[in-house]
């Protein structure tokens, strides 16, 4: 597992030999080439496929640079590419296996069963390897924390309980590292202190100052009893903040809550 300095995105690696099989590939050119050297210069690893948690840019940027790698994304891969925040075009490039539910591929000693999870984003693939007890979440996850920016809570709700169902013993995320399986409790915490605070604030305060009082939730106030924020998870639960701002998150769910009262 690489964990790149942009975004700490994290690669996977699978070896079978000298050959090797990526998930993901990292958030930048420079974090791409450290990796390129360690695999292929350090250990005379030879890349053959690169799959995608995700089409976005921040975990494809090694894509183009094995070029002779064969590339693997779920079909909705452009639906996630042009709707992203940050998108570099520079790192795009056109995946040779596409597939819509799953798809099963063997690789040395292990089988991964690339898994159609659509959570984060329409195309998301979690990635379970149950000869090595583990399971690549992608950005289903950050951390002990979720990023809600342009997706629907709860498909994010049940791609997490999906992966829960597993049971794996490591869980891989797109960022940061890789955790034991309570992250995936704790995100689901998080997610659920997140929207019912959102809520709350919608529904008692006073147009002019929702804005003000969402900026105001403190993720300490969200996260699952005994986790301390990482600086990373820190710095996302202030991007989902300003998201649910500016997109209106959770506003239908407000509203639906509302009618259900007078209902």
């Amino acid at each position: 597992m690489f964990v790149g300095d942009d975004h700490e995105s994290v690669a996977t690696a699978f070896i079978a030999g000298d050959d090797v099989l990526l998930v993901d590939s990292l958030g930048s050119q420079e974090d791409a080439r450290r990796l390129q050297s360690s695999l292929c210069g350090e250990m005379g690893k030879t890349v053959r496929i690169v799959a995608a948690t995700h089409f976005m840019s921040d975990h494809i940027a090694g894509m183009r640079l094995f070029d002779e790698a064969t590339t693997i994304a779920h079909r909705h891969h452009r639906h996630t590419f042009l709707s992203q925040n940050r998108q570099v075009d520079a790192f795009y490039r056109e995946p040779q296996v596409l597939f819509d539910g799953d798809l099963r591929l063997r690789w040395g000693r292990h089988e991964l069963h690339f898994l159609h999870n659509p959570g984060r984003t329409l195309d998301h693939i979690s990635v379970d390897v149950p000869s090595a007890d583990l399971v690549c979440a992608g950005d289903n996850i950050v951390g002990n924390t979720v990023y809600v920016s342009k997706a629907d809570p709860t498909l994010i709700r049940g791609a997490v309980k999906r992966m829960r169902q597993l049971g794996r013993g490591t869980v891989v995320g797109g960022h940061m590292g890789r955790f034991p399986p309570a992250v995936l409790d704790n995100a689901l915490h998080y997610l659920d202190r997140l929207q019912l605070a959102v809520l709350r604030i919608r529904i008692d305060v006073a147009m002019p100052d929702v804005n003000g009082h969402i900026a105001a939730i403190a993720i300490e106030d969200c996260l699952a009893p005994g986790i301390e924020p990482s600086a990373f998870e820190r710095e996302w639960h202030q991007h989902n903040l300003e998201a649910i701002v500016a997109q209106s998150t959770f506003s239908l769910d407000a509203a639906l809550a509302v009618r259900r009262e007078r209902a």
